[in-house]
C-alpha cells in the first residue's frame, strides 16, 4: 500500500498506508442503537476515551445525533450542546484528532472551533453542502460517506440495481462539490456507508469489491464503519431466526474489519477499540510479508 498523508488541519496531517487507523466512536447520544445513553454524561464520556486511547484509537469520532434507521433529528442546537463540552474538554487533554460526527454546518463550525480537526458527514454534503465551506475555512480534514435517503427512509427504499457503480457515481459527485468549494483533496477522506440505504447483500457486495472503490479513488483514504450493525446480527441470527443482537457482533465485525482491510481500507470505525486494533494489526503484519 503506497504511503501517503491525510491533511486534518493547518499543519495536521495522519500517515495513511503505513498501517490501518483505528477511529474510535463516541455517541453522546440518548438513542442510538448501540450504545444510546450510555455516555451522556461528560464524566462518562471522558473516562470512555481515554479508554480508547489507551487501546490504540489514533482518531476519536464524536456524535450527537443518531442515524440508526428511523432516529427522529435533533436540532443543531440540541447537537452542539450535546457535542461541545466533549470535544472542548477532550481538545484540552489529548492531541489525538477528534472527529465530529454531523450533517450540519452550524455543528460543524462550532465543533471545528472547539478543537475538532475532522467532520465525518454521513450524507457526503446532500444534507447540507455549507460543511464544505466550514472545512475549506478550517483546513480540516471531511469523510464523504456514501448514504441514500435519511435515517427515517434510508430502510424503506428499494435496493439500487448495482451498488458498486452508485457508490462511485454519488461519491465522485460529492468529491467535486467539496472541491469546488474550496476543501482540499488532499483533506478529503470517503466512505462507502455500509448499512444507509443498502441490502444485506449489498453490504457484503461492497465490503468484498472495495478494493474497486479504491481503485476508483486511489490517491483518497478510504474508511469503513461495519461496527455492530444490523446486518452482521441477521447473519449470525440463531436456531430462532432472531438477529443476534448488538452484544453479540464482535467476532462478526471483525470478520468484516479484516476483510474491508485486505480489500484496501485504511481506517477502521469501531466502538470496540482494542479487539479492532489487534485484528488490524495482524492484517497489517500479513499484508507486509
Amino acid at each position: 500500500m503506497q504511503m501517503n498523508n491525510w491533511q486534518i488541519g493547518k499543519g495536521k496531517r495522519l500517515p495513511i498506508g503505513a498501517r490501518t487507523l483505528v477511529m474510535g466512536i463516541l455517541n453522546v447520544t440518548p438513542d442510538s442503537f448501540s450504545d444510546g445513553s450510555q455516555f451522556s454524561s461528560l464524566d462518562q464520556a471522558l473516562a470512555h476515551v481515554e479508554q480508547m486511547i489507551a487501546e490504540g484509537a489514533d482518531i476519536i469520532d464524536v456524535g450527537g445525533e443518531s442515524t440508526r434507521p428511523g432516529a427522529v433529528p435533533v436540532t443543531a442546537e440540541e447537537e452542539i450542546k450535546r457535542v461541545l463540552p466533549v470535544i472542548e474538554a477532550l481538545a484540552a487533554r489529548t492531541d489525538i484528532p477528534i472527529s465530529i460526527d454531523t450533517t450540519k454546518a452550524s455543528v460543524a463550525r462550532a465543533a471545528l472551533a472547539a478543537g475538532a480537526t475532522i467532520v465525518n458527514d454521513i450524507s457526503a454534503l446532500r444534507f447540507d453542502f455549507h460543511i464544505a465551506d466550514e472545512v475549506a475555512k478550517a483546513g480540516a480534514g471531511l469523510v464523504l460517506m456514501h448514504s441514500r435517503g435519511t435515517p427515517v427512509t434510508m430502510h424503506k427504499l428499494p435496493p439500487v440495481a448495482d451498488i458498486m457503480k452508485e457508490v462511485i457515481s454519488s461519491l465522485g459527485s460529492s468529491i467535486t462539490m467539496a472541491e469546488r468549494r474550496g476543501v482540499k483533496r488532499e483533506s478529503i477522506a470517503i466512505d462507502p456507508g455500509i448499512g444507509f440505504g443498502k441490502s444485506q447483500e449489498q453490504n457484503l457486495e461492497l465490503i468484498a469489491k472495495l478494493d474497486q472503490l479504491a481503485a476508483a479513488f486511489p490517491d483518497l483514504p478510504l474508511l469503513i464503519g461495519t461496527s455492530r450493525k444490523s446486518f452482521i446480527g441477521r447473519l449470525l441470527a440463531g436456531e430462532n431466526g432472531e438477529p443476534a443482537p448488538v452484544e453479540e457482533r464482535l467476532y462478526g465485525t471483525l470478520a468484516t474489519i479484516a476483510a474491508a482491510v485486505l480489500q484496501g481500507a485504511h481506517i477502521v470505525r469501531t466502538h470496540d477499540v482494542k479487539s479492532a486494533r489487534d485484528t488490524v494489526v495482524l492484517i497489517d503484519s500479513i499484508r507486509s510479508l
